[in-house]
């Protein structure tokens, strides 16, 4: 261990005895201190807006009205939780009472609660300064649940989350609250992150980011004397089956709109549409032409690192040997041009190099056979943040088919639009089976996100007073 790595961890154990240290009072915490919390950080950073998102605007290039935006979203999801909170959420619980006699008629009381998990270790995502990252979902949820939260800062900005974290810090101590509910670790190496995965101290763990981080993050996870959860979003390919029905009624317009989706920030949003399905049809191969001509001339801004757009290139590489290119891409300006690239169904199928994810401005269409070979190349994908289904609005066999494959591989299952956006509300899943996430029965947005770091526990006979 080098002289640089011992300090770090040593600062990390440092931040995480404050999180444990502060974990039983906010797990009693009543509902009125939690929304108290929540609010005052959305007030907070409300206040300050202008100054951060020229912050984050110089680390990240994402542009203000996106920012501005990113913050408006943290800030609701803030108060959301609170709410959650004083509709007493996380405090429900379910009594059955006593009945005499012997089992199975008859049983003693019980009461069914839940209890906030301790401390979590919260790693920020790159591509969402605000909404994920310090006070973003993860953070809000976990808060809400009862449960200090541990952020890991991300590299890509900062200056960004030293700035945020400072503004929530002295939110929480004007409000008389230990200083470990929240706290921050400003590591930037891979074995920094490895050892608050594996702290002892850590409940619980909540990522945003990459398959590859995120694998090697669940594994360390698992590898703990002692394992905890861990709540990852990995990557994600989103396919958008497209069907002739759908492009009958309006081909131009559906291209538009697809285009924009696909090179929305850059292509840098894990909803975003990678894979095009398409049947064998002249609707099809008209919108192919459409949706060539609508991506090519986008202009894109600068990604969000260098690694980013590195790793970018490589999967665009990969993906070219295997595909053809429908346009030769114009020159970087800003940031790297759109690419579209196509193949067949049954290539898709028996490569996994045409099923890597592209993380940026890039797409590959597929085109298929019939509906069993859509269905097949779905239950290739394997799993999937979302599927969306353009002209799947009629009752059919093929339409049932087609829904029961996309719910089988996805976490969200769109029948219009695009999926790039995802609301915060009660009904909201972002999370699918591996390798989309690590815990597909759990969503990272919405308000079901505070079920992630509660536990239920069974009391039997219990006294009022352990009750509450």
């Amino acid at each position: 261990m080098t002289k640089q790595q011992d300090q770090a961890f040593s600062n990390i154990d440092k931040v995480v005895a404050k999180a444990v240290a502060a974990a039983d009072c906010w797990a009693e915490s009543a509902p009125g201190v939690r929304a108290a919390l929540l609010r005052g950080l959305a007030d907070a950073l409300e206040q300050q807006q202008p100054e951060l998102v020229a912050i984050a605007d110089r680390e990240s290039g994402l542009g203000e009205a996106r920012l501005n935006g990113e913050v408006a979203r943290t800030a609701f999801q803030l108060r959301g939780f609170a709410t959650e909170v004083e509709a007493h959420v996380p405090y429900q619980q379910v009594k059955d009472d006593a009945v005499a006699g012997a089992p199975p008629a008859g049983r003693p009381r019980l009461a069914r609660v839940q209890r906030a998990l301790g401390p979590v270790a919260m790693f920020s995502a790159s591509n969402f300064p605000f909404a994920f990252s310090v006070l973003g979902g993860d953070t809000a949820s976990a808060l809400a649940a009862g449960c200090p939260v541990v952020v890991k800062a991300h590299s890509g900005h900062p200056e960004l989350s030293t700035a945020v974290f400072e503004l929530a810090a002295r939110v929480v101590r004007e409000q008389g609250l230990p200083e470990g509910v929240l706290t921050l670790v400003e590591s930037a190496s891979r074995a920094g992150g490895t050892y608050l995965v594996q702290h002892p101290g850590i409940a619980a763990v909540a990522f945003t980011g990459s398959y590859q981080g995120g694998k090697a993050l669940w594994q360390a996870a698992n590898e703990r004397p002692r394992p905890v959860p861990f709540f990852g979003e990995l990557g994600s390919i989103n396919p958008l089956i497209a069907l002739p029905s759908a492009l009958a009624q309006d081909s131009e317009g559906l291209a538009k709109t697809l285009a924009g989706s696909i090179t929305l920030g850059c292509g840098q949003f894990c909803t975003s549409p990678g894979v095009i399905v398409l049947l064998d049809s002249p609707h099809s191969q008209q919108f192919v032409a459409q949706l060539a001509e609508a991506i090519k001339p986008i202009a894109t801004h600068r990604m969000l690192t260098a690694g980013m757009q590195k790793g970018f290139e490589s999967a665009a590489n990969v993906v070219a040997e295997h595909a053809q290119a429908l346009f030769e891409p114009a020159p970087d300006s800003a940031g790297p041009a759109p690419r579209l690239f196509a193949t067949d169904a049954a290539s898709f199928i028996a490569n996994a190099h045409l099923r890597e994810e592209m993380f940026g401005p890039a797409a590959l269409v597929v085109t298929a056979d019939s509906i069993e070979q859509v269905v097949a190349l779905l239950d290739a994908v394997g799993g999937t943040l979302t599927t969306t289904l353009w002209g799947a609005d009629d009752v059919s066999e093929d339409n049932r088919k087609l829904v029961r494959a996309a719910q089988r591989v996805s976490g969200r299952v769109l029948f219009a639009g695009v999926p790039t956006g995802v609301a915060v509300c009660h009904a909201q899943q972002h999370g699918g089976p591996w390798p989309s996430s690590t815990a597909p029965q759990t969503t990272s947005v919405g308000y079901a996100a505070l079920e992630r770091f509660l536990r239920p526990v069974a009391l039997q006979d219990a006294p009022a007073w352990v009750l509450g």
